[in-house]
């Protein structure tokens, strides 16, 4: 089977994903896969939930943010580096503006009515529920 090497960086807590390869607060990775694999060969290969992703850069380029997972079918091609931070993560919203998109987060915006411009890309019911529960805890 014909294979691809992909580097990946996992940040955050996302790190213990790599196992013993992790630094604690961040891993680099470099897989072997098959030709043809999606980012979501990639993330079932890390044992990665998608609920944990959150920002996610493809050479460079903004694949996905949390709340808004459209890098599930992305191809992955050989050389590719992939970049993932955990769902909590916080990027300020302003930086998007100058943020090399792929083509999926670019199409997903232009069919958003907001245009992809707000703070957060969760069901506000879903956040202020989650926001409850920790005040509950406190």
């Amino acid at each position: 089977m014909e294979m691809i090497r992909v580097e990946v960086w996992l940040y955050g807590p996302l790190a213990r994903y790599a196992g013993e390869q992790s630094q604690g607060s961040y891993a680099e990775l470099h897989l072997q896969l098959p030709v043809g694999s999606t980012m979501k060969v990639l993330q079932d290969r890390l044992g990665l939930p998608v609920e944990e992703k959150g920002i996610t850069f493809i050479n460079g380029r903004l694949a996905a943010l949390p709340g808004l997972v459209v890098d599930q079918q992305v191809a992955l091609h050989d050389g590719d580096r992939v970049g993932i931070s955990h769902g909590q993560s916080m990027w300020p919203f302003q930086y998007r503006f100058g943020a090399n998109l792929t083509p999926e987060v670019q199409e997903t915006f232009r069919e958003r009515e907001d245009r992809g411009i707000h703070h957060a890309y969760t069901d506000p019911d879903e956040s202020s529920s989650n926001l409850s529960d920790r005040q509950e805890e406190a």
